[in-house]
């Protein structure tokens, strides 16, 4: 949910990295922080797991400009992607307002991509929201693998709803901006809409107030 910092004139949106472990969540986030001018983010908070990070940073992309007279500044989370982690992805999607789901394109790494959505539906499920009511982007990662499970099939399989997608080797960057680009444009969008549609009500309510 986008909160509203009337002081600083932003208003905040939640964006999460979500998939299995070691899918590229967290070289996507340190590719993004690397690449933004200091000026534009925030510092890059590691919490450190057993077997990968989880990571955090907020960003002012000016190139999207403002909302209403407001900037836009969106916090990035990774999630720990290992399933003993589940109560920590629960409480980093608490107010999510935008996902990028992930993919291994590795072979033996499907059942894994398979488990994590499930997991995602659930988490989201539990805090009264749909999936796919929420802006989605997917990412298949690692196409540089020789034996990388082909695009159609993954799109096939975990893309039903057609949400935008991108082919990514995060570890070069390739793929890495698009993606982000695309989720906070979908975010960004989502909430001029909802804006629009509560602004006629709004209105009534003032009308039969007075």
């Amino acid at each position: 949910m986008a909160l509203v910092n009337y002081h600083s004139r932003e208003i905040q949106f939640k964006v999460v990295y979500y998939g299995p472990g070691l899918s590229g969540k967290t070289t996507n986030l340190t590719y993004i922080h690397r690449n933004t001018p200091q000026v534009y983010r925030g510092n890059l908070v590691s919490l450190k797991t057993q077997e990968e990070r989880t990571l955090f940073f907020d960003f002012l992309p000016v190139s999207l400009g403002e909302v209403g007279g407001y900037r836009a500044r969106f916090h990035l989370y990774t999630v720990p992607g290992q399933m003993i982690y589940q109560a920590s992805r629960r409480v980093i999607l608490q107010g999510v307002d935008g996902v990028v789901f992930v993919a291994d394109s590795t072979p033996t790494r499907q059942d894994g991509n398979r488990q994590s959505l499930r997991d995602l539906v659930r988490t989201v499920d539990a805090y009264k929201m749909n999936l796919r009511d929420l802006p989605l982007v997917f990412q298949w990662n690692k196409r540089d693998l020789a034996d990388a499970v082909p695009v159609e099939d993954l799109e096939e399989e975990f893309n039903t709803w057609k949400r935008p997608s991108f082919a990514s080797v995060a570890s070069r960057g390739e793929g890495v901006m698009d993606t982000v680009k695309a989720v906070l444009r979908q975010v960004l969008r989502a909430f001029q809409e909802e804006t629009a549609a509560q602004a006629p009500q709004t209105v009534t309510e003032s009308r039969n107030a007075s």
